[in-house]
């Protein structure tokens, strides 16, 4: 039972009975599991309501590009509902429902099932964002996507974004009701064992290869360093990965993974001496603090990623930072780190420290995420 405080305010939820919900995939997208992590260790009841849809961000993008795909979307989603409506209406009543990212369309039905006033959205990226980054920006789809966008927001009440750059991007009359919640680690990535690894510096990226991540400035950087002591890992597959492929030309000290399973990747990551973060040159790059350098960190990592302001923010001394879309500034600061021990091992105890970060962590993001839902005017239990 939870406990509650009325002082003839709006009534305030010493602990509240969270539902995490939607058809989120937290494998290939863990920042909700984050959330949802948090939310427990900052004492509220959480209970997840999840069927994975199964379609990841690319090929989302992909059904707007190819329009005669959507009927599958829409065979699928339905699917989903139906097994999210079953799974939420046998609960309790949650006095807040959080629907997890790439929640565009589960958030009416969220709203539906619950009303507008328990609704949190996770809107960590906008459709809209997301289509021009992959390389949407024309014709009749942005029109389409932005008003997928407002649809979402509106049908909130809370909107929970990672940075205070994505706040600022929403459209005025949705600013207030937002709060940035930064996307953090989960806690297996801090649990990692610090390997000692020696030989030559061993280097890991891992992403979806997309515009953002800027994968084709680390291709460009891998054939830079020829010759150095230094091993690249280069995890993962999508819109960019065969320009990075012709950019590192005949390099034979990479190994290319299509991709890992995302349970082996915390330990497949901690085995390396640095992470790379992102090296996008577009609007959403800037904005953005990447999944990779919190879990890096987490891991144990040296980080090396994009000078951004977001990023300063975030992480402050604990990283090396290198222009956007700079390739030579790229292969020059892992150089840099193979060449000056002293100088990784400053960095790797810089990231040893990452729980320390601000909002780093499951406990600090669930706290922020409180914070704000305490603060809010939910409706009685009755209702």
């Amino acid at each position: 039972m939870s406990a509650v405080i009325s002082l003839g305010e709006p009534l305030l939820w010493l602990t509240m009975r969270v539902l995490i919900f939607g058809t989120y995939d937290v494998a290939a997208h863990p920042r909700v599991g984050v959330i949802a992590e948090g939310l427990r260790v900052a004492g509220h009841e959480v209970r997840e309501c999840n069927a994975p849809l199964g379609f990841d961000t690319a090929a989302r993008v992909r059904m707007l590009a190819q329009p005669w795909r959507v009927p599958a979307l829409g065979v699928r989603l339905a699917r989903c509902w139906g097994r999210l409506v079953r799974h939420a209406l046998r609960g309790p009543r949650p006095d807040v429902v959080v629907v997890g990212y790439l929640g565009h369309f589960d958030v009416h039905l969220a709203r539906l099932l619950f009303g507008r006033r328990r609704v949190v959205l996770d809107h960590l990226i906008g459709a809209a964002d997301t289509g021009r980054d992959r390389q949407m920006g024309h014709g009749l789809r942005q029109p389409l996507l932005r008003a997928v966008d407002a649809a979402a927001l509106d049908a909130a009440k809370i909107v929970v974004v990672d940075t205070e750059e994505h706040l600022q991007a929403l459209p005025a009359k949705h600013q207030k009701r937002a709060v940035v919640v930064p996307v953090g680690s989960p806690d297996e990535w801090f649990a990692q064992e610090r390997q000692a690894v020696g030989g030559p510096l061993r280097v890991v990226f891992y992403g979806l290869f997309t515009p953002l991540q800027g994968a084709a400035t680390i291709g460009t950087a891998i054939a830079r360093l020829a010759g150095r002591p230094v091993e690249f890992t280069m995890i993962g597959s999508g819109q960019d990965k065969a320009e990075t492929l012709r950019n590192a030309g005949d390099a034979t000290t990479v190994t290319w993974h299509d991709w890992t399973p995302a349970a082996d990747l915390p330990r497949l990551v901690a085995a390396h001496d640095v992470c790379l973060g992102i090296f996008g040159t577009g609007p959403k790059a800037l904005r953005v603090v990447p999944n990779k350098v919190y879990q890096g960190a987490a891991a144990g990592c040296a980080i090396i990623t994009s000078d951004t302001p977001p990023q300063r923010r975030a992480l402050g001394d604990a990283a090396r930072y290198v222009p956007p879309g700079d390739a030579a500034a790229l292969a020059d600061a892992i150089a840099e780190l193979a060449e000056q021990p002293e100088r990784l091992a400053e960095l790797k105890h810089a990231a040893s420290n990452a729980r320390s970060w601000p909002n780093s962590d499951p406990q600090a993001a669930g706290s922020s995420a409180s914070r704000r839902s305490r603060n809010t005017s939910w409706p009685n239990r009755c209702a």
